[in-house]
């Protein structure tokens, strides 16, 4: 058995960018092209090497349009709103975990201002060991400092680690260095390898 359960956040716990919010921030936009830009700037974002306000005026920059301070603030409150849904199920297996005692952990590709709603309106994250948001830890899954900064926060060898996510990508960057890993693909699934 694992001694600490790290888990991802989005697509995991939380669920993905809805499309709804999507629709919204393409019509706030109001220009085509937003989706290659918007995951193009976002690992800076994430890692918290931009702020709200820059990310989205180099958005507009390299769309060819500006951004008032109105059009920006609207933009993060959507943005925010795409990411907010969580899965209830999974929430509670969380919560049972601890309860049982469990060494539980997050980490998530995350930028500051999702970061704050996060932990304004879910309670449970202040239940967890450890909340490692990279946008305040200063690296981004699957870079190497993502997983290395989680082992040392949790004085546990990476071996001793398993971390859940959904992203391949992210599962064979903590595999390589020596995490036990589980790719999620649903909480049936999971229940098993969690005990």
């Amino acid at each position: 058995m694992s001694e600490v359960l790290l888990f991802d956040l989005f697509g995991v716990i939380a669920r993905q960018q809805s499309a709804a919010g999507w629709a919204e921030l393409e019509r706030l936009v109001g220009v085509p092209g937003l989706h290659p830009l918007y995951w193009g700037r976002r690992h800076s974002y994430d890692r918290g090497d931009l702020k709200g306000a820059d990310y989205w005026r180099l958005v507009a920059e390299e769309l060819g349009t500006r951004f008032d301070d109105g059009r920006v603030a609207a933009l993060i409150a959507a943005d925010i709103a795409s990411w907010s849904a969580v899965d209830a199920e999974m929430v509670a297996l969380v919560e049972r975990l601890v309860d049982e005692g469990r060494r539980v952990a997050l980490l998530s590709n995350i930028p500051e201002e999702l970061a704050a709603h996060y932990e304004a309106a879910q309670p449970w994250l202040a239940r967890l060991e450890l909340v490692a948001f990279s946008c305040r830890i200063g690296h981004a899954k699957p870079e190497a400092g993502a997983f290395e900064w989680c082992a040392r926060a949790l004085d546990a060898a990476p071996q001793r680690i398993l971390f859940v996510d959904d992203n391949a990508g992210n599962i064979d960057a903590a595999a390589a260095l020596g995490f036990r890993t589980r790719l999620f693909t649903g909480i049936d699934g999971l229940n098993s390898s969690v005990g």
